[in-house]
C-alpha cells in the first residue's frame, strides 16, 4: 500500500456551485425519550461495538470522524467498510482532512473503488512539508448504522485508543444510543454526507421514526447538540453554561483541552462559590504539553473559588465529558478550548438518566481517586490578575485568529469527494 499522503492521493475538486459548510444545520434538536444509553469506555468498549454494528448494516452507513490511521484500527475499519460497500450498503464516510492527512493513496482508493462515497473535509496540500489545514476541523465522531443505532464521543480509529499501544495510549469516552434520539442524529449525519435530498426526505418522516424506534423500558433522555460556524456557533458552551448556572449539588467535568474563556471560567467560579461540589478532572500526562500549560494558567482563579483541580497521571486524557447533579450528563467530542468553542466542527449528546449519570460519577470518582493528582492550592503560582489577564488575551486572540487572518487554508473549509488521480499509485 502506498505510502502517499492525502494531498497525492488524487482529489476531486469543489463543485463550482456554492457549497454550504458541512454543519451549518438549520434545525435544534429536541429532547427525546425511550433511549438506552451504553458508557464505553476506551477503544476496548468501543472498537468491538462498533464494529460489530457496522459489519451487521443491511442499508446504510454513515461515518465522519477525525482522525484514521493505518494501524490495526484503521485497517480493519476500511475493510468492514469495503465489505458492507459490496454487498450494497449505502456507506458514507467523511475523513477530517488534517486529522486524516496522513493517509495512503492506496486506503483512500480502495474505499472508493469499492462503493464507499467517501469526501475529505477541508483537503490542502502540504507547505515545505507542514500542513496547512489547520483550523476549523472536522472534529466529530459519529457512526449511525441503518438509522437504528448510532455511537458519539470523542475515540477515533486509532490504535492508540487502545491499552496495549503503550504508555502514550489515551483515556477516552464514548456511548451507544438506541432509541427516538438515533433519529435526530441520523437526520443531522445525513446533513453531512452530501445527500441533502435524502435528509430533508427523512425530515418529513422523524415523527414516525422516533415511535418506531421508542424502546419499553427506557426512559432516557437524550438531545443532540452541536456547534458550526453558520447558526450554531455557541450552542454547546451555551449548554455547559446553563447548567453550570443550575447546577445544585456536583460538578464533575472530565476534558482534555481545558482553556475556555471568561464566561465559561466565570460560571465554574460561581458554582463552586454557592457551595455546589466542583470537580474538573485535566491532563497531568498530556499529549501535548501547550494544553497543560494553557489550563494552567486558570488555577489560581479556580481554586481560589473552592474548585477541586485533579490531574490525571495514567496516562494522556483525551475524553469530553461531564455530569452534573443526579441526572444530567454529556459525551461528545467538543473539548473547552478555543477550537473546539470557537472554530472546529463538534457534536455531543446531552443524556437525562439517573443510571447513566451514576455509572459515569462512579467511574470518574475512580479515576480521580487513583490515578489523579489533586492540585493543592498552596502548589499554584499566585500570579492572579497578570497571569488571567494573559490567560484571557490568548484565548480571544484564538478565537478570533483564523478569522483576521483570511489567508488561511481553512477560512473557507469545504468538502470534497474523493477520486483516484489518473495514473496514481494505489498499491
Amino acid at each position: 500500500m502506498s505510502s502517499a499522503p492525502l494531498e497525492k492521493s488524487g482529489l476531486a475538486p469543489v463543485p463550482a456551485a456554492p457549497v454550504r459548510e458541512p454543519g451549518a444545520v438549520e434545525v435544534d434538536y429536541g429532547w427525546q425519550g425511550n433511549n438506552r444509553v451504553e458508557l464505553l469506555v476506551n477503544g476496548e468498549a468501543y472498537f468491538p461495538k462498533v464494529f460489530a454494528a457496522l459489519r451487521g448494516a443491511q442499508s446504510e452507513i454513515l461515518l465522519e470522524t477525525f482522525i484514521v490511521f493505518e494501524d490495526k484500527v484503521g485497517l480493519e475499519l476500511q475493510q468492514i467498510l469495503i465489505d458492507a460497500a459490496r454487498r450494497g450498503v449505502r456507506t458514507t464516510v467523511n475523513f477530517d482532512g488534517f486529522g486524516c492527512g496522513e493517509l495512503s493513496a492506496g486506503y483512500l482508493a480502495a474505499l472508493s473503488e469499492a462503493g464507499v462515497h467517501l469526501q475529505i473535509f477541508d483537503p490542502a496540500p502540504k507547505r515545505l512539508g507542514i500542513r496547512t489545514n489547520w483550523f476549523r476541523r472536522l472534529h466529530r465522531k459519529i457512526v449511525v448504522v441503518d438509522g437504528q443505532i448510532a455511537f458519539m464521543g470523542g475515540i477515533n480509529f486509532s490504535g492508540d485508543h487502545l491499552a496495549d499501544f503503550g504508555p502514550e495510549a489515551k483515556q477516552d469516552y464514548s456511548v451507544q444510543i438506541q432509541g427516538p434520539a438515533v433519529a435526530d442524529i441520523h437526520h443531522f449525519a445525513l446533513l453531512q454526507s452530501g445527500r441533502p435530498g435524502r435528509a430533508r426526505f427523512w425530515w418529513l418522516r422523524r415523527r414516525d421514526r422516533r415511535a418506531q424506534l421508542a424502546l419499553d423500558g427506557h426512559d432516557g433522555q437524550v438531545r443532540l447538540v452541536f456547534r458550526d460556524n453558520d447558526r450554531h456557533p455557541r450552542d454547546i458552551e451555551d449548554v455547559y453554561l446553563q447548567v453550570l448556572r443550575s447546577a445544585r449539588r456536583r460538578v464533575v467535568i472530565a476534558n482534555a483541552y481545558f482553556f475556555p474563556g471568561y464566561r465559561l471560567l466565570r460560571e465554574i467560579r460561581n458554582a463552586a462559590r454557592r457551595g455546589v461540589e466542583v470537580r474538573l478532572i485535566l491532563q497531568g500526562q498530556p499529549d501535548m504539553q501547550v494544553a497543560k500549560l494553557a489550563a494552567r494558567l486558570t488555577y489560581d482563579y479556580l481554586l481560589r473559588a473552592g474548585v477541586q483541580i485533579h490531574e490525571y497521571c495514567e496516562r494522556p486524557l483525551h475524553g469530553k465529558v461531564a455530569l452534573a447533579d443526579e441526572d444530567w450528563s454529556t459525551v461528545g467530542s467538543s473539548n473547552l478550548d478555543p477550537l473546539s468553542l470557537s472554530l472546529n466542527l463538534e457534536a455531543n449528546v446531552l443524556i437525562r438518566d439517573r443510571t447513566f449519570n451514576r455509572e459515569l460519577h462512579e467511574h470518574l470518582e475512580q479515576l480521580s481517586r487513583d490515578h489523579c493528582r489533586a492540585v493543592d492550592p498552596a502548589s499554584v503560582p499566585r500570579g492572579r490578575l497578570w497571569r488571567m489577564t494573559v490567560g484571557l488575551l490568548v484565548f480571544h486572540f484564538l478565537r478570533h485568529f483564523p478569522a483576521m487572518a483570511g489567508w488561511l487554508p481553512a477560512h473557507k473549509p469545504r468538502l470534497a469527494p474523493f477520486t483516484r488521480a489518473p495514473g496514481s499509485e494505489t498499491r
